[in-house]
């Protein structure tokens, strides 16, 4: 008795996706209104409240810079490489950026705005610097760049990092987030909600339609059925 009460205990949580799939089928009009909706909303939030965002890059290269690099010199880079980029963005290197270029922030909000990078296998070092401003970006990767070679030697005692390149106003990228792929986020934010209400709604409504549903829900035969009389379509016939 207790297996067959499991049991229909397990077919009554088990969600019918042939229903599903009709119901959200059904109400494709609402997914379809619902994702314009979610589009326009977004696309309207990206174009008044999204401010332009650019990111100026400046590359060092961590060695030595003698004619001769032993295999030791190459091991002494690497290693040196984390310690170079917790230099690059030390309280001392940002604050005295802050001061060169007069900047109207603090040390803290100036390290939101950089990230220092190090590709796998590699002495390089990427500085970023991404701000509202195309050259304030500039500005300021070229500064820290040039601050941080002149701590790094200065706290290391080695040869200084050999500069890559400057950050250029030419190379400046606008990394802004695009229109489309926020119209594209709000279309499926606003899909998933109206999807969500119709399957709720099936989920919760216990109403029984056909013969299946009673059997299914109920476990009772059915013993008769009340054909359905639709006295409009009786009379065309007729």
């Amino acid at each position: 008795m207790e297996l067959k009460e499991r049991r229909i205990a397990e077919e009554e949580d088990v969600i019918d996706l042939k229903e599903v799939f009709y119901v959200l089928l059904g109400g494709w009009k609402a997914i379809f209104l619902a994702m314009l909706i979610g589009a326009a909303a977004f696309g309207a939030y990206h174009h008044f409240m999204i401010t332009p965002s650019y990111q100026a890059d400046a590359m060092i290269y961590i060695t030595n810079t003698d004619s001769v690099i032993t295999f030791s010199d190459l091991q002494l880079s690497s290693a040196l490489t984390e310690d170079y980029t917790n230099i690059i963005k030390s309280r001392t290197v940002l604050n005295r950026v802050i001061d060169e270029l007069d900047l109207d922030i603090n040390y803290k909000q100036l390290g939101n705005l950089v990230s220092v990078e190090n590709p796998e296998s590699t002495h390089i070092i990427h500085i970023y610097v991404t701000t509202d401003d195309l050259e304030l970006s500039r500005n300021i990767a070229n500064a820290l760049l040039n601050v941080s070679v002149s701590q790094i030697y200065q706290i290391i005692g080695s040869s200084e990092p050999t500069i890559i390149d400057y950050a250029e106003a030419e190379a400046v990228e606008n990394v802004t987030p695009g229109l489309t792929r926020y119209m594209a986020m709000g279309a499926l934010l606003g899909a998933v909600v109206v999807c969500a209400v119709l399957i709720i709604r099936m989920l919760m409504n216990t109403t029984m339609k056909t013969e299946e549903d009673i059997d299914k829900y109920l476990h009772l035969p059915v013993l008769a059925a009340v054909p359905y009389y639709n006295e409009h379509t009786t009379r065309k016939g007729k």
